[in-house]
């Protein structure tokens, strides 16, 4: 059902992806900026109802190079294990957006001697919708096959990079420097949000949270670094709508409430801080986020359906394949044009060749689809930070002793659990603030939270796998002499 908006009347346009749909209704005063009679649109997500969109964010959507996370799942190869988990990055990034703007509105109003104006508010949201336009296919995935080609490779850079060639190819640019008097260095701040302030290239660099590297905004604005990417803490507005996202396509609980984080966000002494009661219901973000890690994202299936798929992306790009034609898979970051092509239907692509150097690629395609997994054969956790280097004499060792397989058929995937900064508990990065004092920040001990705690934050899961249809068997005692470290 379409309505064309003309006299009053409404115009409805509904997304194909997760039940996400938009209207428009006329603009409430005063939009962030600029006050003007474009219409708002209402989006009706499943994860936080109707919410309300500026017209620059829309116009920022419909794009090619927004439309194109449409064809990015948010849990890579999950979707070959969790029939429920079909979101894509489109659907995220719109709720980060969201949840971003829920926040610092919050904190504008609460707290009007920070100094946030609405040109803070834009830039912010901004920033939280394009944040991940710079992922490739399957998510995460693309991130490990491309630091095998190039290690200094991120996709926040990426993400960077897209975003200007969104904002220079559609007129955004120029709509957000006249319309809404964005400059300069609000554009930098909204690269620093997306990418980190310090890189230093397209391409590399770490990034850092020294107040002195920030150049979009001044000191006594770092609290706004805050709320996209935290990384300072972890707890940020991406994790949030990605825990309640992924939750609800996996069928998973969450306790983690981000409303009542929203609620009680308060700045002190240039940082964003949570009332002390709340310390619980902050373990329970980082809980959450372990459950998930445990639960989906590390499956034993979905990893070594992943593990499959990044061998049918080595094979094409040795065999030269060419992304839309163009340019190698490996080198496609190095082109918008050439990125905005690259997404999950690589997999479809490379399937539906006839190349005689993509036979093995589309054999090990077709095993997916026929659900001719990779076998694990075993998977050992270890308490501390295991390298896969470890284990690469083992394996050669472990194929000559078995005879029946080859070192390239078995291999090791290694993968951390944790609550997200290693080893460190987050918590205790996190600053609080009390109903008498809200004004100053202090650090909680731990028996003013909970005697109940978790005592280690991080622990390593190595998965010993064979490439074969058939793993073949293997001993207790020889997989107890290969799982043996030195030290």
């Amino acid at each position: 059902m379409t309505k064309i908006k003309n006299s009053g009347i409404f115009l409805n346009r509904m997304f194909t992806s997760s039940s996400l749909s938009y209207y428009e209704k006329p603009a409430q005063f005063p939009l962030p900026v600029i006050s003007h009679p474009r219409a708002l649109l209402i989006f009706n997500d499943p994860i936080h109802g109707h919410i309300e969109m500026h017209p620059l964010f829309v116009k920022i959507i419909d794009t090619p190079h927004f439309q194109r996370l449409r064809n990015i799942k948010q849990l890579g190869g999950g979707y070959f294990v969790y029939p429920g988990a079909s979101h894509n990055r489109f659907e995220h990034s719109i709720g980060v957006c969201h949840l971003a703007g829920k926040l610092i509105k919050t904190l504008q109003e609460r707290q009007p001697d920070l100094g946030i104006d609405d040109k803070d508010v834009l830039c912010v949201q901004i920033a939280g919708l394009c944040h991940d336009l710079g992922h490739g296919p399957f998510s995460h995935l693309f991130q490990e096959f491309m630091e095998e080609i190039k290690p200094d490779w991120r996709h926040e850079d990426q993400s960077v990079k897209m975003f200007n060639h969104l904002i220079s190819q559609h007129g955004i640019e120029e709509e957000m420097k006249n319309q809404y008097h964005l400059n300069d260095s609000d554009l930098t701040f909204i690269r620093e949000l997306i990418r980190g302030p310090d890189r230093k290239s397209e391409s590399g660099g770490s990034s850092t949270d020294s107040e002195s590297e920030y150049k979009g905004r001044p000191k006594k604005k770092a609290f706004l670094y805050e709320i996209v990417a935290n990384h300072k803490t972890g707890i940020d507005v991406d994790k949030m709508d990605y825990l309640s996202r992924d939750c609800h396509h996996l069928g998973l609980k969450s306790n983690f409430d981000h409303g009542r984080y929203l609620m009680f966000a308060r700045v002190c002494d240039n940082e964003i801080c949570m009332r002390d009661k709340e310390a619980r219901n902050m373990y329970e973000l980082f809980h959450t986020r372990n459950l998930l890690h445990h639960c989906a994202c590390q499956h034993k299936a979905k990893n070594l359906v992943e593990r499959m798929i990044l061998d049918v992306l080595r094979i094409a790009d040795a065999a030269d394949f060419k992304v839309g034609g163009t340019m190698k898979i490996s080198d496609a970051f190095k082109e918008e044009t050439a990125y905005l092509l690259l997404t999950d239907d690589i997999l479809h692509q490379i399937w539906r060749s006839t190349a005689e150097n993509l036979r093995d690629a589309r054999d090990i395609i077709n095993r997916i689809f026929t659900r001719k997994l990779y076998r694990s054969i075993q998977i050992k956790t270890f308490p501390n930070t295991v390298s896969k280097n470890s284990f690469t004499e083992k394996l050669e060792k472990l194929a000559r002793e078995l005879q029946t397989v080859t070192a390239v058929d078995l291999d090791v995937m290694v993968f951390s659990l944790d609550y997200g900064m290693r080893e460190v508990d987050p918590i205790k990065l996190l600053r609080f603030y009390s109903k008498e004092e809200p004004l100053e920040k202090i650090e909680l001990k731990e028996e003013e939270v909970s005697f109940l705690l978790p005592r280690q934050f991080t622990e390593t899961k190595v998965m010993l796998f064979c490439r074969k249809e058939e793993a073949p068997a293997i001993g207790q005692e020889t997989l107890e002499q290969f799982w043996k470290l030195p030290g």
